[in-house]
């Protein structure tokens, strides 16, 4: 599992990447659906391991993501379960939060599974969770947070000092965003676009989530604003 402190790191330099072109067909794709839906409550995206988009109750349109979420998210849409959040690596783990506080996994840490259960067996009404490849993760409910290190814990601890109530966030292999009431909280290789632009919009940002320079944001009433 990689640090947290190298996820906190300054980086130094800035390296140019290309993105394979699977992964520009799957992002154009869902920048397309957004464009005919008009309208997006949330994503998931990857560099290299496929892109989906949420709309409406529980529809969605996703390319290039494991045959194991898609086959979930098309069980839940044809069941009429609202589908509320999705979270997705590069390596392809997934998990799904839906319904009524029902959740959805594919090779996660086990750690997160065995609290994903205990708050489920209390009634606590899971909001976030999000995860990378590394074993690192946070789960948020109404009342309370958990993540995988005390680390991260202070970290979010400190933010809520300062910001407010904890909303969300979200977790990738170099960088992290806390959500709050009244402001955010960044470590690692943050798309400096997103940090400028999450102070800019002019809505309550909620659900905020990143892939390289690739983000996207929205509150719970309907708008949002990406760059992808």
């Amino acid at each position: 599992m990689k640090k947290f402190e190298k996820i906190m790191s300054v980086c130094a330099f800035i390296m140019a990447i290309s993105i394979p072109m699977s992964a520009q067909s799957s992002r154009q794709y869902i920048k397309d659906e957004i464009r005919r839906r008009g309208e997006c409550r949330n994503v998931a995206i990857t560099k290299t391991g496929g892109d989906l988009m949420l709309y409406g109750r529980n529809g969605y349109a996703s390319k290039g993501c494991p045959a194991s979420l898609t086959r979930k998210l098309k069980e839940l849409h044809d069941e009429g379960q609202y589908i509320d959040d999705v979270q997705l690596t590069e390596s392809g783990s997934w998990l799904i939060l839906w319904g009524n506080n029902g959740c959805s996994w594919s090779d996660i840490p086990y750690s997160l599974e065995k609290k994903l259960r205990e708050y489920n067996d209390d009634g606590e009404i899971i909001n976030t969770v999000t995860f990378n490849d590394d074993g690192d993760w946070i789960v948020i409910t109404d009342t309370k947070y958990s993540a995988s290190n005390t680390t991260y814990l202070d970290w979010l601890k400190e933010g809520e000092r300062v910001h407010g109530e904890l909303w969300t966030a979200h977790i990738s292999d170099d960088a992290i965003v806390a959500v709050y009431e009244n402001g955010y909280k960044y470590g690692g290789n943050v798309p400096a676009s997103l940090r400028e632009k999450a102070h800019s919009v002019t809505f309550d940002v909620y659900r905020l989530k990143f892939a390289g320079t690739a983000w996207f944001m929205a509150d719970k009433n309907g708008n949002y604003s990406y760059n992808m």
